[in-house]
């Protein structure tokens, strides 16, 4: 029961509110999978309880063969067309086992594995159809329509797919752009987190590039069209994650490498046992009924449990702690991971900045509570990620911000109030001491009219000493942000996305688990990632990455024969989530297409809950392998005792069914709480 992503003609809608495109999520109960499995299951447990409490056959026989007929076609269907190609799988050997059971009167046990087959193929089902949806939702990032500019100066709204290459845009403040260009003329501040996953807004200005799918800020850009619509980063994101769920080979389970052997031999062999004492004259009755006992003894139950529920009750397990395994698979691969790549924003980070320094200049005249409180108050009218930032770090200081009037913004540049009879400035220090200095335009044109400056301010710090402060800041991975009192230097901000506390022993527990050190794979540039890198323990750091380089990347460390584990959150990182051997989003700030195309999510977002749950799969493996080795003695055991001697049916019933609850019994040993506390253990 494997399925891959494939594509689907979509049409495009307008989103339902600005900046967000809307959720096409496909319904469980809109697939035929789910639906047949579900009504398999109810059955089964509506005839379960009256088998059980001794009620007349004909109350709970009808409803066992209900549920055969509904959990039990369709992968009897696909097994038969399989043989149709001369290839014989597992699912149809268990229909035919389950259907073997009930003959010789083991009802409930054949229903179970026709549920337990039914279940997992509507899982897999849902898996590949919301993987689908948020690949065809991507689309929806990038406006439906633009606005076109004619060589007079005319505006015309267009479909997207109708620009060309050399066509100009106008991108309207809070709009996102519509296709990949180059800026022409204007300022402002781009959010393409979606593509390269940088935390904070990046300005953009004459000759910057900028990407279809992102969201402009305050200003007006006009943007010369660079490439088609179907050549679009946002479009090439869609294409590498469906080439790659499409090309990903999924690993097998155990019992699912050997099935085309262990079923041939299962069916050879007991068309050996009916036939062999056939020829030699034994009795028709004697033959079938040992034939018979022979499949039921041979066949996969065991085996099937052997796997099944060790993998289950790890994915239970995982899930009360806040992590869903989309499937057994999946809980199987995460512990054959020996590499990780880690993304850096919203996963190493907590993905929103913060204030980490409060630096007054000397001669300001202004302690850290001061500054803070004059920049807070006059970034507190404005939207920008930094802005937030000042004020978050003002009200977490417990400071009572006062009004703030004629409050400006300049994209790129910063904003400016008047705060208790001063003229407060706070940008970006490069564009401000130039006004200030007059080097690029006149104080008052960049900053706002200022009040006469009190004699404190004539003789505040040079422009030189806040550079250095700017450089220091920057050199440590900040974000610099200067403020000016009355169009003079008063101190400097330093902003930054902050480590997660858990981060540094995440890394060292991954790199003990995988047995080599985490690479760092993010888009945001340099210098933010190295020194990030270092805080975490990080040496091998690849920045600057645009998603087709995330993924190539982790299809070069593949090449080498490693099983790379990718950790991220961002639309950016999906190409990488889908061709990894595994993938883990991180849930609270991830984008629905990294949570869908990733392989688990981490709903807690605890970035400890990584090296816990790859310490889970290792312990739930090793249970397989145990399991297998009791399913393996008991079922060698019985088949030798009915080919050579005289095996009772009850006694082989008893014997089968006894190993299967063994092995349940066993792999459900990974439910108890103990089970997680041990692999944190191990992950921490």
């Amino acid at each position: 029961m494997t399925s891959t992503l494939t594509p689907q003609p979509v049409e495009r809608q307008q989103p339902e509110r600005p900046g967000t495109p809307p959720r096409r999520r496909t319904r469980v109960l809109a697939l035929p999978e789910a639906r047949w499995a579900a009504a398999a299951t109810v059955l089964f447990l509506l005839a379960l309880p009256l088998q059980l409490t001794g009620a007349p056959v004909w109350t709970w026989g009808p409803l066992y063969a209900l549920s055969y007929v509904t959990g039990g076609w369709e992968p009897g269907w696909e097994g038969l067309k399989a043989l149709k190609d001369r290839t014989l799988d597992v699912d149809l050997l268990m229909v035919v086992a389950a259907l073997g059971a009930a003959a010789i009167g083991q009802v409930m046990d054949g229903a179970l594995l026709i549920v337990i087959f039914a279940t997992s193929g509507a899982l897999e089902a849902l898996a590949t159809a919301r993987t689908a949806d948020s690949v065809r939702g991507l689309l929806d990032l990038a406006p439906a329509t633009a606005t076109r500019l004619s060589p007079d100066g005319g505006e015309q709204a267009v479909a997207v797919e109708e620009l060309t290459v050399g066509d100009i845009v106008l991108v309207r403040p809070g709009e996102r752009v519509g296709a990949d260009g180059r800026v022409l003329d204007g300022a402002s501040e781009v959010d393409q987190a979606t593509i390269t996953g940088e935390p904070l807004p990046v300005p953009k200005g004459r000759g910057d590039e900028v990407f279809a799918g992102t969201l402009n800020g305050t200003g007006a850009l006009r943007v010369r069209v660079e490439r088609d619509a179907s050549d679009s980063v946002i479009a090439r994101i869609v294409r590498m994650v469906q080439e790659a769920s499409e090309t990903k080979a999924p690993t097998q389970l155990f019992i699912e490498k050997v099935e085309q052997r262990y079923s041939l031999g299962m069916v050879a062999a007991t068309l050996a046992v009916f036939l062999v004492p056939l020829a030699f004259g034994a009795q028709l009755t004697d033959a079938l009924l040992r034939a018979m006992t022979f499949m039921i003894v041979a066949s996969p139950c065991a085996v099937v449990l052997a796997t099944m529920p060790p993998l289950l009750s790890a994915i239970a397990n995982a899930g009360r702690h806040g992590v869903l395994v989309k499937s057994a698979v999946v809980m199987e691969r995460l512990g054959q991971a020996d590499a990780v790549a880690l993304d850096k924003t919203g996963t190493l980070t907590e993905g929103s900045p913060r204030v980490t320094d409060v630096r007054p200049l000397p001669g300001s005249g202004l302690d850290e509570q001061e500054l803070l409180t004059l920049a807070a108050a006059a970034e507190r009218p404005s939207e920008h990620p930094l802005a937030r930032a000042v004020a978050d770090a003002a009200r977490e200081r417990g400071l009572d911000l006062p009004d703030a009037r004629n409050f400006t913004s300049a994209p790129g540049v910063g904003v400016t109030a008047v705060v208790g009879g001063r003229t407060v400035a706070v940008g970006a220090p490069a564009r401000l001491l130039d006004a200030s200095d007059g080097t690029a335009t006149e104080p008052d044109a960049a900053i706002g009219t200022a009040a006469e400056p009190e004699e404190s301010y004539r003789t505040a710090a040079e422009p030189e000493e806040s550079r250095r402060t700017a450089a220091e800041l920057e050199e440590s991975g900040r974000t610099a942000v200067l403020v000016l009192v009355d169009g003079t230097p008063a101190g400097l901000l330093g902003i930054a996305d902050r480590l997660r506390p858990d981060a540094a022993t995440t890394v060292a527990a991954l790199a003990r688990l995988t047995g080599s050190a985490p690479v760092l794979l993010t888009g945001d540039n340099p210098r933010a990632a190295a020194h990030l890198a270092a805080e975490a323990g990080i040496d091998d750091v690849r920045a600057g990455l645009l998603p087709q380089d995330k993924l190539d990347a982790v299809r070069e460390m593949e090449s080498t024969g490693r099983k790379v584990l990718v950790v991220g959150d961002g639309v950016n990182d999906a190409p990488a989530l889908a061709a990894a051997h595994t993938g883990i989003a991180m849930g609270r700030a991830g984008s629905d297409l990294a949570l869908e195309t990733a392989d688990a999510v981490i709903v807690r977002d605890e970035l400890a809950a990584v090296p816990a749950t790859v310490a889970l799969s290792r312990r739930a493996r090793r249970l397989v392998v145990q399991n297998l080795v009791i399913a393996g003695v008991f079922i060698a055991g019985l088949v030798v005792w009915d080919l050579a001697g005289d095996l009772p049916l009850p006694l082989g019933v008893a014997g089968h069914e006894g190993s299967t609850v063994l092995v349940g019994l066993n792999g459900l040993r990974l439910l108890r709480e103990g089970a997680w506390q041990r692999a944190a253990g191990e992950g921490s």
